[in-house]
């Protein structure tokens, strides 16, 4: 939960610690930490446990602030240099400039606050004030919203926040009544970097490419092999032909330097995975109504901001790879597009007899998504 500062009062929280030190402070007959010899173990689960919960302390303290302040406490999970940082970074900034200083948010990157997979039950729990986490990584915890990463062909990250924002605000999920949601955001649309050129489905047969867990159903009905691995083992894979290619959007080509095997980039516009920026809701109540309004105000505006900005760095990315390694980017004829697109639909009827089946809105949600996807392909595509 949110702290307001008063000045520089800090609090004595542990006016005894000497009490938690019992090995070393205790005569061998008398300490209760003895191993199988009888001898005192000198390195006490209590100490341990004190240093533990005095580094967290530390770390989410608020430093010093002028009276009236607002801290609010940001987590995230991957590293600062990505994407979700970025926009984590650029919101806090927004937020201290128009509240004008009255709120100052406190980033903590790399998973140093909360993990991707406890972001959502650590926020409701007030580990954090906001968090930022991915949807897919809880499946089933969000189906109304999960027909957003369904392979339905957006052709960027600014269409599919767009379609993604204005669907929630619409029909506000059960499943995030539990926190305010304050920005929702997706990773571009995932498309093909490989050793060999595919130009057609059939060059995609048997074919090895890294994926997330997401991509393991598509690729499996385009006809390839998906072999899930997490990205930091990608590079060794791929020079070592474990894989011959990557499923995901084309930042990484340089983020991660795959451009350097991967001399191929096919576009075919298939799943993408989305983000949602919360907060503790007791948090959210007890701000003032002025600082509840310049939050409410930035947020559609920090979703179509991510957008372009992942949606420049992919162009950045290709640019770079060209000019680097001269890649080749392949699209693939409106024929062949369209042929993909129709291998991978079998996945949207999929969620939807399963999202009707707990009595979901799936047919109307559907419609408006492909109904907000074409508004927007006008609006942002290319």
């Amino acid at each position: 939960m949110y702290r307001r500062e008063t000045g520089g009062e800090n609090m004595n929280l542990f006016k005894h610690p000497t009490t938690l030190f019992c090995c070393r402070g205790s005569k061998p007959d008398t300490c209760s930490h003895m191993n199988d010899s009888g001898k005192p173990v000198h390195i006490c689960v209590h100490l341990m446990t004190f240093a533990m919960i005095l580094s967290l302390i530390l770390l989410i303290m608020p430093e010093d602030s002028p009276a009236g302040t607002i801290t609010l406490n940001y987590a995230n999970f991957p590293p600062a240099s990505t994407f979700p940082c970025v926009q984590m970074e650029h919101w806090k900034q927004e937020v201290e400039k128009r509240t004008g200083g009255k709120v100052k948010v406190k980033t903590f990157p790399g998973s140093t606050l909360l993990g991707a997979k406890n972001m959502m039950d650590g926020v409701i729990d007030g580990i954090a004030d906001i968090g930022c986490m991915v949807f897919a990584y809880q499946p089933g915890r969000f189906p109304l919203l999960e027909a957003v990463d369904l392979p339905v062909g957006f052709s960027n990250a600014t269409v599919a926040n767009a379609v993604l924002f204005d669907l929630y605000m619409k029909y506000k999920p059960e499943s995030l009544h539990k926190v305010k949601v304050l920005a929702l955001f997706t990773a571009p649309p995932a498309d093909i970097m490989s050793k060999k050129p595919i130009r057609k489905l059939s060059d995609l047969k048997g074919y090895e490419l890294r994926c997330t867990g997401a991509g393991v159903k598509p690729l499996k009905l385009l006809g390839a092999t998906p072999v899930a691995m997490p990205q930091s083992e990608t590079p060794e894979a791929l020079q070592k032909g474990i894989v011959n290619g990557v499923f995901s959007s084309l930042d990484i080509l340089k983020d991660f330097n795959f451009a350097e095997t991967c001399r191929y980039a096919t576009i075919c516009h298939m799943q993408t995975t989305s983000f949602g920026v919360i907060m503790n809701m007791d948090t959210w109540n007890s701000l003032p109504a002025d600082v509840k309004q310049v939050l409410d105000g930035l947020s559609r505006e920090q979703s179509i901001w991510t957008g372009k900005y992942i949606d420049n760095h992919v162009k950045e990315s290709v640019a770079w790879s060209k000019k680097k390694y001269d890649i080749k980017v392949i699209n693939l004829p409106e024929k062949e597009y369209a042929l993909w697109h129709q291998k991978v639909s079998p996945l949207t009827g999929e969620w939807e007899k399963k999202a009707n089946g707990r009595g979901l809105p799936a047919e109307a949600f559907l419609r408006d998504l492909m109904t907000l996807k074409a508004k927007y392909e006008k609006e942002y595509g290319y």
